[in-house]
C-alpha cells in the first residue's frame, strides 16, 4: 500500500508539539493520505502494457508476432498470433482497469472521511487525508479511532477516563479503560485545548500494541506517558460522550499499520511449476527448430541445389547454411503452439469460475449474519486442495468469544450438574427446563442455568452462597448502563467478568451502578451501597483481582478472585479440607474445558486497613520502583484468606469446531493455534475442541524465559518423544532409524502436544534455535502458541513455509491476525465480531470456522483436480496438434510448410478445442461433495502433488507425441496408394490437410470425453457443439460464397466436400481415432482393476450402494416379505465380502467413513509419502515424513 508521504529516514525518537503544524511539518511525518490505486487515465495504457509484457509468455508471443512480420521467415499470416495476443491483453487490461477503479473509489471514500479537528481554536470538519501529526481531534461515543494513534488529553468522564473496545487490535470485544494524565484532563473544552502547546517526546513508530513510552513537557514540567494514555487506531470509543486526543502517529506509522505487514504477491505451486515447464517446452521448441534447420541446410545442399532452375532460393539467400538459419526461425513460428497463449486465458477463466462457485455456495452462507462465503482472489483456488498446515487464531475464530456461567463450587458443594429423575447425569438432549428467574425483575432473560438447587440455596438463605454471589457482584471493574428502568447493560473489560456479574445478577445479587468511591448492589431486592476503598487490579503476573469494600454496617472486607494456582496458596490453613474438595471440583471442570476461577475473602481490622492504605498512598507516589512497592503491598493483604468456592465458565466454541478439526486432521492437515490469550485459556479451548485429549502421551509446556531454558525444554521434549518410540520397531521405523536421522519426526510413536508461551517463542524463533523448535513442533499432533504478538504469528507461519515447503493456510478474525494472514500461502478471514481488518487482508472469507472444512475438502480439492486435469489435457492436445508439423518437415524438404491451413491453426485453440476443456476445468468432479466430506483421505493426493507434476507432464507429452505420430503417418501411408471413387489419385496437399485436421479434432474430442468424470449439459453442448462448429467452419471456408468475396484468401473451393465424401478418408479417420484411443482406454481399465485410486473405490462403493438400494426397492415392491433369505442374497456382490468384513462400509459416522481406503491404494500413496519425506530430509528440511504417513 503506497502512501502520500515520501520515504523518510528511520526515526530515533518522535517530537510532537500540539497545535503547531509548522513545527511538526519540518520532521516530514507521514500523513493520513492513502493511495492504493496504480493508474490514472493518462498512465493506464502505457503502464498496464508495460506490466503485462513483463510476463514472459506475453513477451514471447510479441516476439513471435515480430518474426511473423518478416516475409523471408514467416510461413503463417500475422493474424494467427495477433488475434489471440490482443484478446489476452484486452481481457487482462479490462480486469486491471476494473480492479483499479474500485481502488480509486475506496481511496476517495477513506481519504474524504470527516474528522473534527481543532484548528485556530475552533472545531472544524476536516478530511481525513488532511489530518496531521500534532493536531487535536475530537471523538464521540461509538466512533472508530480511524485517523491515527492519539494521546488522550481529556474526556467527558470524571478523572479523564474513557472506555474503548480493541477488537481490531487484539481480537477482544471486551471494554478497556484509558485515562488522560491529570494535568490535561482538566482541559475539558475546545477553547482551553486551543491554548495547549505541550510537546511530546516519545518512542519512534513500532508494532508493539501493548507498550508506549514517552514524556509530555508542558509549563516547565514533565509527565510520564504510558500505553494507558493512548487511543490506538482501530479501537472504538464506548460509554464516553466525547474525548479529545493529540495525534502522535498517523497513516503508516500507526501501530495497527505497523503490524499489518507487507502485502505479498501470492502464486500457487502449479503456477511456479507451469513457469518451469514453459521454459522446458521453449527449450524443446528450440531443439526441434535446430533439428529441422539442420535438415533444411543438408537438404538444400544435397538435393535443393539440383532444382535451382525452377525452385530458386529466395532473394538474399546465397547458401544452404543461411537457408537453414532462416528455416530455424520459420519453424519457431510454426511450432510455437506447443505453448499457446490461450493457456493463460483459459487458466484465469477456470479460476474465476471456481471463485464464483465458492461465492454461490449456499452451504457456506450464514443466515444469522447474512454473510456469504467470498473468494477475494481468483489466483489461489487450486492451492486450497494442497494445504498441509492451518494456523488458527482462537478468540472469535474457534470460539464465539461468548462466556457462559456453567458451573460453580460453593463451600465444597458443586452446582451445575443436571440430573434426571433417578439421580444420574442427564445428557444434553435430556435436560429439563432451565431455572426460572421470573421472580427477579432485573434478571437477564438471555441467561440460562440448569441446576435448580443453586437457586434453592439462595432462597433458603445459605450464607456461603450469598457471600459467593456478593463477591461476584462487587469484585469486578464492570460498568453498568441503564437504558430504561430495570434494563441493565453491562460493559466489561473481559467477557469472563461479564458472565460472572450476569450470573450474580440473575441469582438476586444485581450490580446496579458505581461511582469512583461506591458500588450499589440490589441484594435479593434490597438496594445496598458499599464504599469502595481500593481496587487491586488484575495483571498477568498477579493473575488475580481484589476489591476492598466497607459495608453499610462499617465492616471492611477484601474480596478476591483469581487463578487457582495463585489463590490456593494464599488461603488460611484452616481451609485445608475445603481446599481439597474444591480442587477436585476444579480438576473436574478443567477436564471439561471450562475456564475456572477461585473465590476467597478476608475481613480486615480498621486499624490495619488505615495503616495499609497509608503505605499504599506512599507507594503510589514513590518516584522509583512504583510498581514493585504496590505489588508487595497487594501481596501482603491478600494472604490468609478464607475460601468461598470456584466458578467455571464456558467459552463457547463455534458450532462444528471439534468435528471440523477432527475431519481436517484425518485429511492429514496439521492445525496450530496461535493466540494472544493466556496459556490456561488456550489450553482449555484446546481440550474443548479436541485438539488436546487425555489420551495423549504427553503435553509439553515450554515456558522458559531465557535462550538456554527454552533450548533445554525443547531438548527434553524431543528426548521424551524418542524414548517413547524405542519399543516401536516395525519395518518402516527400523529403516528410518538406520538411515541418517535428521528429524525426530522419523522415529516418534504416540501422540504429543506442544504448548509454548510468547516470551519463550521469541527465543525459539531465533536463527540458531528455529530448526530445533520446528522439529519439536512438527513431531507433535497439536501445537498451541499463547501470548503471541501479531508479528510472532507471521514469523511462525514463515518458519514453516521456509523449511517444510508445504502449503500453509492462516485463519483469523481480528486485526491482530492480519500479518499472519498475509504471510501464509492462503489467508482466510472470519467475518465475525472483531471488525473487518482480517477480511480485508484475506484471500477468502466466511463467517464460521466450520466452513473451512467445505472450502478445503470440497472446493479446494475439486479446484486442484480440475486444474490438473485441464493442464494435462491442454498440453496433450497441443503437442498432438503441433508435432504433426515436425514429422511433416521430413517429407517437405524442411521447407517450413504447414500441414494445416492457417485458419485451422488460428481457430484450433480459440474455437475448436477451447470450450470443452474449459467445461471440464470448471465443472468436473471425481466424487460428489458428500463423499469428499465423508472420506478426508481423498484430500491427500493434492498434498503430495500427485495429479500434476513433472512426471504427469511428461506422460501427457508422450501421449501427445504418440498421437501426433499416428495422426501423421496413418493418413500419409493410406494416401500414398489410395484413389478416389472415380479412380483419380487421392493424395493432394489440401485433402491430406483436411483428413489430418478432422482426425485431430475427433481424437481430442473423444479424449476429453474419456477425461471428463462428471457430465453436465454444458459438457455435452461444448464437446459436440465444437465438433459441429469445426465442420460448419470447414465447409464454409471451402464454399463458393467465401471464394467469390475473398478470392485471394479462400482458393480451395469445394476441397472439404470432395475429400470428406470419400469412404477411404472416413475409414482413415476412424482407423486413426481407434489406434489413438484404444491403448488409452485399455491402460485405464487395467489401472482401475490392478491399482485403483481411492476416488475410484469410493465411486465403486457408491455404485454398489445405489444398486443395492434399487434392488431393495424392487424386492419390497414384489411383496416377498416372508423370505429372510432374499434380504441376505442380494446384499452380496462378488469380490465385496472383504470390504464388508473389514467394516469399512459401515455408515457409523463420518469419522469412521473417513478412514476407509482400498488396500491397493495404500501402497502407492504411502510409498510416495515416504519418498517425499526422504527428499525433504535430504534437502535440509528439519522435519521428516513420518507424520505424513497415510493411515487407513
Amino acid at each position: 500500500m503506497e502512501r502520500c508521504a515520501a520515504r523518510r529516514a528511520p526515526e530515533e525518537e518522535r517530537r510532537v508539539r500540539a497545535n503547531a503544524r509548522e513545527y511538526n511539518e519540518k520532521f516530514q511525518y507521514a500523513s493520513n493520505c492513502i493511495k492504493t490505486s496504480k493508474y490514472n487515465i493518462v498512465t493506464f495504457l502505457p503502464v498496464n502494457l508495460f506490466e503485462q509484457f513483463q510476463e514472459v509468455a506475453n513477451t514471447y508471443f510479441l516476439f513471435l508476432l515480430i518474426l511473423q512480420l518478416i516475409p523471408q521467415i514467416s510461413s503463417l499470416s500475422w493474424f494467427t498470433t495477433i488475434v489471440p495476443l490482443v484478446l489476452v491483453l484486452t481481457i487482462t487490461a479490462v480486469k486491471d482497469a476494473t480492479d483499479d477503479y474500485f481502488r480509486h473509489k475506496s481511496d476517495n471514500q477513506v481519504n474524504n472521511r470527516q474528522s473534527q479537528v481543532l484548528i485556530g481554536g475552533v472545531l472544524r470538519q476536516e478530511q481525513w487525508m488532511n489530518v496531521r501529526v500534532g493536531d487535536i481531534i475530537k471523538l464521540e461515543n461509538n466512533q472508530f479511532v480511524a485517523q491515527a494513534d492519539l494521546l488522550l488529553l481529556s474526556s467527558s468522564e470524571p478523572h479523564g477516563l474513557c472506555y474503548i473496545e480493541t477488537a481490531e487490535l487484539d481480537g477482544e470485544t471486551n471494554m478497556k479503560v484509558r485515562q488522560a494524565i491529570p494535568v490535561t484532563a482538566e482541559l475539558g473544552d475546545a477553547s482551553r485545548l486551543a491554548c495547549f502547546d505541550g510537546e511530546v517526546i516519545c518512542e519512534p513508530p513500532n508494532n508493539k500494541l501493548d507498550k508506549f513510552g514517552g514524556t509530555l513537557y508542558w509549563k516547565e514540567d514533565k509527565y510520564p506517558l504510558s500505553n494507558q494514555n493512548m487511543l490506538l487506531r482501530g479501537c472504538v470509543l464506548r460509554n464516553t460522550e466525547w474525548c479529545f486526543g493529540l495525534v502522535i502517529f498517523a497513516g503508516p506509522d500507526t501501530k495497527l499499520m505497523q503490524n499489518s505487514g507487507r502485502t505479498k504477491f501470492k502464486r500457487t505451486s502449479i503456477d511456479r511449476l507451469m513457469n518451469t515447464l514453459v521454459l522446458w517446452i521453449f527449450g524443446f521448441l528450440v531443439c526441434m527448430g535446430v533439428i529441422l534447420a539442420i535438415g533444411n541446410a543438408i537438404w538444400e545442399h544435397e538435393v535443393g541445389i539440383c532444382f535451382q532452375i525452377y525452385l530458386p532460393w529466395d532473394e538474399g539467400v546465397h547458401s544452404a547454411f543461411f537457408s537453414g538459419f532462416l528455416s530455424f526461425w520459420s519453424y519457431i513460428i510454426i511450432l510455437n503452439t506447443v505453448v499457446p497463449i490461450s493457456l493463460y486465458v483459459s487458466v484465469e477463466v477456470i479460476r474465476l469460475g471456481h471463485s464464483y462457485f465458492i461465492n454461490w455456495d449456499k452451504k457456506m452462507y450464514c443466515a444469522k449474519r447474512q454473510t456469504p462465503a467470498e473468494a477475494r482472489t481468483t489466483t489461489l483456488n487450486e492451492e486450497l486442495g494442497q494445504v498441509e498446515y492451518i494456523f488458527s487464531d482462537k478468540t472469535g475464530t474457534l470460539t464465539q468469544n461468548i462466556m457462559v456461567f456453567s458451573k460453580c463450587s460453593v463451600n465444597g458443594h458443586s452446582y451445575g450438574e443436571v440430573q434426571d429423575m433417578l439421580g444420574h447425569k442427564a445428557k444434553l438432549g435430556e435436560r429439563s427446563e432451565p431455572v426460572d428467574f421470573s421472580f427477579n425483575p432485573l434478571a437477564d432473560p438471555r441467561f440460562q442455568f440448569w441446576d435448580p438447587s443453586l437457586l434453592e440455596a439462595v432462597r433458603l438463605g445459605d450464607l456461603h452462597v450469598h457471600e459467593f454471589f456478593r463477591l461476584l457482584s462487587l469484585c469486578h471493574t464492570v460498568m453498568s448502563e441503564e437504558k430504561s428502568e430495570g434494563e441493565l447493560l453491562y460493559k466489561a473489560q473481559s467477557p469472563d467478568e461479564g458472565a460472572l456479574v450476569t450470573a450474580a445478577r440473575n441469582f438476586g445479587f444485581v450490580f446496579r451502578s458505581r461511582t469512583p468511591k461506591t458500588i450499589t448492589v440490589h441484594e435479593l431486592g434490597q438496594a445496598i451501597t458499599y464504599q469502595l476503598l481500593a481496587i487491586l487490579d488484575f495483571n498477568n503476573i498477579r493473575k488475580r483481582m481484589s476489591v476492598i469494600v466497607r459495608s453499610p454496617e462499617g465492616k471492611i472486607r477484601l474480596y478476591c478472585k483469581g487463578a487457582d494456582t495463585i489463590l490456593l496458596e494464599r488461603l488460611h490453613p484452616v481451609n485445608q479440607d475445603l481446599t481439597s474438595i474444591t480442587t477436585d471440583h476444579l480438576n473436574e471442570y478443567a477436564g471439561e474445558g471450562l475456564r475456572t476461577l477461585v473465590l476467597a475473602y478476608k475481613d480486615l481490622e480498621e486499624s490495619y486497613y488505615k495503616d495499609w492504605s497509608e503505605r499504599l498512598l506512599q507507594a503510589g507516589s514513590a518516584p522509583e520502583a512504583h510498581e514493585d512497592h504496590l505489588a508487595r503491598l497487594y501481596d501482603e493483604v491478600e494472604h490468609n484468606m478464607m475460601l468461598l468456592g470456584a466458578t467455571a465458565i464456558e467459552d463457547k466454541l463455534q458450532q462444528g469446531v471439534p468435528e471440523t478439526i477432527a475431519i481436517l486432521t484425518l485429511a492429514n492437515i496439521k492445525i496450530w493455534v496461535l493466540t494472544g490469550d493466556k496459556q490456561e485459556t488456550a489450553v482449555n479451548i484446546g481440550y474443548s475442541c479436541k485438539m488436546l485429549t487425555d489420551d495423549m502421551t504427553e503435553v509439553f509446556v515450554v515456558t522458559g524465559h531465557t535462550v538456554l531454558e527454552v533450548r533445554e525444554e525443547l531438548r527434553k521434549a524431543r528426548e521424551k518423544m524418542m524414548d517413547g518410540s524405542h519399543p516401536v520397531c516395525n519395518g518402516f521405523y527400523q529403516e528410518k532409524l538406520s538411515s541418517k536421522l535428521t528429524s525426530v519426526l522419523e522415529a516418534i510413536a504416540g501422540e504429543y502436544a506442544l504448548v509454548i508461551n510468547g516470551h519463550s517463542l521469541a527465543h525459539a524463533l531465533e536463527a540458531d534455535m528455529e530448526v530445533e523448535f520446528l522439529e519439536t513442533a512438527c513431531a507433535c499432533k497439536a501445537v498451541i502458541c499463547c501470548r503471541v504478538t501479531p508479528l510472532q504469528k507471521a514469523q511462525v507461519v514463515e518458519l514453516v513455509k521456509k523449511y517444510k515447503k508445504a502449503v500453509t493456510l492462516a485463519i483469523g478474525d481480528g486485526a491482530n491476525d492480519v500479518s499472519m494472514i498475509k504471510t501464509a500461502h492462503i489467508g482466510v478471514g472470519i467475518s465475525g465480531q472483531e471488525g473487518i481488518q482480517a477480511v480485508l487482508a484475506s484471500d477468502y472469507s466466511f463467517s464460521q470456522f466450520k466452513f473451512l472444512q467445505r472450502l478445503l475438502l470440497v472446493h479446494g480439492r475439486w479446484s486442484y483436480l480440475r486444474m490438473c486435469k485441464f493442464l494435462c489435457y491442454f498440453f496433450y492436445k497441443n503437442f498432438a496438434f503441433t508435432m504433426v508439423h515436425f514429422w511433416f518437415g521430413f517429407f517437405c524438404g524442411f521447407s517450413a510448410q504447414t500441414v494445416y491451413d492457417q485458419y485451422f491453426i488460428t481457430l484450433y485453440n480459440i474455437v475448436y478445442t477451447s470450450l470443452p476443456v474449459l467445461a471440464m476445468g470448471v465443472f468436473d468432479q471425481d466424487v460428489p461433495e458428500q463423499r469428499s466430506m465423508e472420506y478426508p483421505k481423498l484430500y491427500e493426493p493434492g498434498q503430495l502433488n500427485l495429479l500434476f507434476n513433472k512426471r504427469e507432464f511428461f506422460i501427457c507429452i508422450a501421449q501427445g507425441i504418440y498421437t501426433s505420430i499416428l495422426m501423421f503417418f496413418i493418413p500419409y501411408g493410406v494416401f500414398a496408394d489410395a484413389t478416389r471413387d472415380d479412380g483419380a489419385q487421392l493424395a493432394d496437399y489440401q485433402s491430406f490437410a483436411v483428413t489430418v485436421a478432422t482426425s485431430l479434432v475427433i481424437v481430442v474430442s473423444v479424449q476429453i470425453g474419456l477425461d471428463t468424470g462428471f457430465w453436465t449439459a454444458i459438457n455435452h453442448f461444448f464437446i459436440w457443439g465444437s465438433l459441429a462448429a469445426y465442420f460448419a467452419i470447414l465447409f464454409t471456408m471451402h464454399s463458393d460464397g467465401l471464394f467469390q468475396m475473398f478470392p485471394n484468401q479462400f482458393r480451395f473451393v469445394g476441397n472439404a466436400q470432395n475429400t470428406l465424401s470419400q469412404p477411404t478418408v472416413w475409414l482413415t479417420i476412424a482407423l486413426t481415432a481407434v489406434v489413438c484411443i484404444v491403448p488409452v482406454v485399455a491402460f485405464r481399465f487395467l489401472k482401475l482393476d490392478l491399482k485403483p485410486e481411492l476416488s475410484d473405490t469410493v465411486r465403486y462403493t457408491q455404485l454398489v450402494r445405489k444398486k443395492q438400494k434399487t434392488q431393495h426397492r424392487c424386492m419390497r415392491h414384489t411383496g416377498r416379505v416372508g423370505s429372510h433369505r432374499s434380504g441376505y442374497a442380494f446384499s452380496h456382490q462378488e469380490g465385496f465380502g472383504e470390504l464388508i468384513m473389514s467394516g469399512k462400509n459401515m455408515r457409523l459416522s463420518s469419522l469412521a467413513l473417513s478412514s476407509f481406503a482400498p488396500r491397493p491404494s495404500t501402497s502407492w500413496i504411502e510409498t510416495l509419502r515416504k519418498k517425499k519425506g526422504c527428499e525433504g530430509s535430504s534437502a535440509g528440511s528439519p522435519s521428516g515424513a513420518a507424520d505424513k504417513t497415510l493411515r487407513v
